[in-house]
């Protein structure tokens, strides 16, 4: 590494014109990435009710659909704003009465299914569907015209109208998502650096790494708003503790040697094998994201990883050119740090107490991890969404004029009996919760003439050798009441027709529920394997990985046992990838202090007084590192309208303060009980057999 590092020095000029040229394709891509607002688009391919999504998209070419529920208004008006909705570039087909008869006809002579599923006791409803799929930009672009073409007499409803809100709130408030957290940041790093000018020097190297991997997620495909929303918050959180650690080494080597050149040099030489090492870690706790059914966990876990790589590498390359270019102000604006590492004093009752912190790890896992295993989750995400957003005025229009919680598109075999059929949709249309269940054969059956028989309605509820059944659900998707009436469809289609589904909303949700239950466990095993295999080659022991893991696996279990205690309920994805962010993103703490200790043991120090030694000369460097990932995370929760991203950052946010406070605190206590096995179960422990100290992975900066 010597020599790519004097080759960094030398030509820092031409890396950081390189580095600038690089952020106009990176914008370019970053612009180009397709961001996906389905959440449950993400589902695994082969469960029923993506299958079914595939028939009604395919073959149906119901991609997405939205519901308008129309008050007050003339008939005749209705009739012309279904036809401007029709001509809407993106609308594939707006269904009202009119394709069904003439709207001279009293709707009490209407088939009662029919007249249930348009009319309510103050309107109308008006079902559009469209060319493309719920969130695609079409589909976007074309309810920007029909929210512009409608007033205040309409109201916009269903799923693809609330992922068309969902994108406009989001999109309005990622912005503010990275002010917030680089404002945040910037106070934590002014505590805790001695220059004024260095913390704006750092947020600078991480804005190049950060529009990088933006750009290069292109190459995805695409990318999930969740994924958008937290990168580039989790990446000034996860790769600032980078920056801090080639600033001490340079700021180290300068005192050396009086060429800042040849210093910088032995800096970046010094930290290549420090960062890469530590930030394996945090790689692997992203990677082991991928290995979800649930397609939006390899699709964060992909972004964080290269956001971490694409970190160490900015911080090898365009940092030091930023800090030798800006060298003399952040010799001349130097002030004296707030953060400051623990006394000796202080961090001597940390060890003589250390019987307390023990007791309290014993006494706190059981409750807590019970507690985590009760939390509420949610799944239907729809809910946490503002109540004024229009898509959820128009929602609950629907369910309270039209009581159409939740549709259900069954789908079975068009070559069943028009008596099959029949007696399916009755026997639906009795179920607890239904409103109404609505076929072709039903239709056929009110009566009407074969010659009056609409194209409209036929093309809807038969194609690509399938029939559909639509129901309407009064109970609201994820609710144990919807699981089991769900349940309850399929018991009575399935004898009729083996090859049936059924999709829509309540559906997809449900084998969400049951996607990630799986997934939860699929990740912390992964997480858990990845890093205590990292840790166990670090440390050349069998034991350390186990001891950290325990540790960090601690601080998860209270970080997500809390929201049963303050009756809170979390979003599905808080679940499943907060403990695996926070194990890889703050298991550098344990493996700093754990690596400071075995240095203090090897220069002949008992474990009582290493520990002592290992808290203060790396208390600093934690609490920075921890406060860090606090604040760039903390802001979010306070300006963000959307629960999903407010939860998702609240947690990130307090588990890395619990984690700061567990290596700390208990961790110390941890490692001086286990020192005799920590011994017995690592090559080298105690000895180096190259005779030569260890170095930290991750030393305190300078104070």
């Amino acid at each position: 590494m010597k020599k790519p590092a004097r080759f960094i020095v030398k030509h820092r000029v031409l890396i950081l014109v390189t580095a600038l040229l690089l952020l106009i394709p990176s914008a370019l891509g970053y612009l180009a990435t397709y961001v996906n607002y389905d959440i449950l688009s993400y589902l695994p391919e082969e469960v029923e009710s993506m299958q079914g999504q595939a028939l009604l998209e395919n073959d149906f070419e119901l991609a997405s659909t939205a519901m308008i529920v129309v008050d007050k208004m003339e008939q005749r008006d209705v009739q012309k704003l279904k036809e401007k909705i029709a001509a809407v570039e993106g609308v594939k087909q707006a269904l009202w009465v009119d394709d069904i008869a003439d709207i001279t006809i009293p709707k009490e002579l209407l088939p009662e299914d029919f007249r249930k599923f348009f009319y309510s006791d103050t309107g109308t409803m008006l079902l559009v569907s469209f060319q493309d799929t719920t969130a695609a930009k079409s589909t976007m672009d074309a309810l920007d015209e029909i929210q512009r073409l409608t007033g205040e007499q309409c109201f916009v409803g269903g799923m693809a109208a609330i992922l068309h809100d969902t994108k406009a709130l989001a999109d309005s408030e990622m912005p503010l998502y990275i002010v917030v957290a680089v404002a945040l940041l910037l106070a934590v790093l002014m505590l805790g650096m001695e220059s004024w000018v260095v913390p704006f020097i750092f947020i600078l190297g991480i804005v190049f790494p950060i529009i990088y991997n933006f750009g290069t997620n292109i190459f995805l495909g695409q990318i999930s708003y969740v994924t958008k929303a937290l990168a580039a918050v989790l990446q000034l959180g996860v790769t600032m503790d980078f920056s801090i650690f080639l600033l001490h080494r340079y700021l180290e080597e300068k005192e050396k040697r009086p060429d800042r050149e040849e210093a910088m040099a032995q800096a970046i030489q010094a930290t290549f094998s420090s960062i890469t090492g530590s930030s394996v870690t945090t790689v692997f706790g992203f990677l082991a994201l991928c290995t979800m059914s649930l397609a939006l966990g390899r699709d964060i876990g992909i972004v964080m990883a290269k956001g971490v790589l694409l970190g160490v590498l900015c911080t090898l390359t365009v940092l030091p050119a930023l800090i030798l270019f800006f060298d003399k102000p952040i010799q001349k604006y130097r002030h004296r740090t707030l953060i400051r590492p623990f006394s000796e004093r202080f961090s001597g009752r940390i060890v003589k107490h250390r019987w307390v912190y023990l007791a309290v790890f014993l006494v706190l896992i059981v409750p807590f991890g019970l507690a985590q295993s009760k939390a509420d989750v949610y799944y239907a995400l729809d809910e946490t969404l503002p109540a004024d957003l229009p898509s959820i005025v128009g929602t609950n229009k629907l369910k309270n004029d039209f009581h159409m919680t939740t549709t259900h598109f069954v789908l079975v075999d068009e070559n069943l009996e028009s008596y099959q059929v029949k007696d399916i949709t009755n026997q639906i249309s009795r179920l607890d919760g239904v409103e109404l269940a609505l076929s072709y054969e039903a239709y056929i059956g009110g009566g009407l003439p074969d010659e009056m028989q609409p194209a409209a309605v036929k093309d809807l509820l038969r194609n690509g050798g399938k029939e559909m059944i639509v129901v309407n659900s009064v109970y609201r998707a994820a609710s144990d009441e919807e699981n089991a009436q769900l349940d309850a469809i399929n018991a009575i289609i399935k004898p009729y027709d083996p090859t049936a589904l059924i999709a829509g909303e309540g559906a997809l949700t449900k084998d969400l529920i049951q996607v990630a239950d799986t997934d939860f466990r699929n990740v912390n095993i992964a997480s858990i394997l990845a890093i205590f295999l990292v840790i166990a080659l670090l440390f050349k022991s069998v034991s350390i990985p186990v001891l950290l893991v325990a540790a960090i696996e601690f601080a998860i279990t209270v970080n997500m046992g809390i929201p049963y205690f303050t009756g809170s309920s979390i979003p599905f994805v808080a679940s499943i990838v907060i403990g695996t962010i926070q194990l890889g993103a703050t298991v550098d703490y344990a493996i700093l202090m754990t690596t400071r200790f075995r240095e203090e043991r090897r220069r002949g120090m008992d474990a009582k007084a290493a520990m002592q030694e290992s808290i203060h000369k790396c208390s600093s460097a934690i609490v920075t590192s921890g406060l860090s990932f606090f604040g760039a995370n903390i802001g979010v929760c306070f300006i963000s309208k959307m629960d999903l991203i407010k939860s998702l950052c609240l947690m990130m946010a307090r588990g890395a303060l619990i984690s700061m406070l567990t290596i700390l605190f208990v961790l110390p206590a941890i490692l001086i009980v286990c020192d005799k096995l920590v011994a017995h179960t690592s090559i080298g422990w105690l000895k180096n057999k190259k005779n030569k100290e260890s170095v930290q992975t991750r030393p305190a900066p300078v104070q």
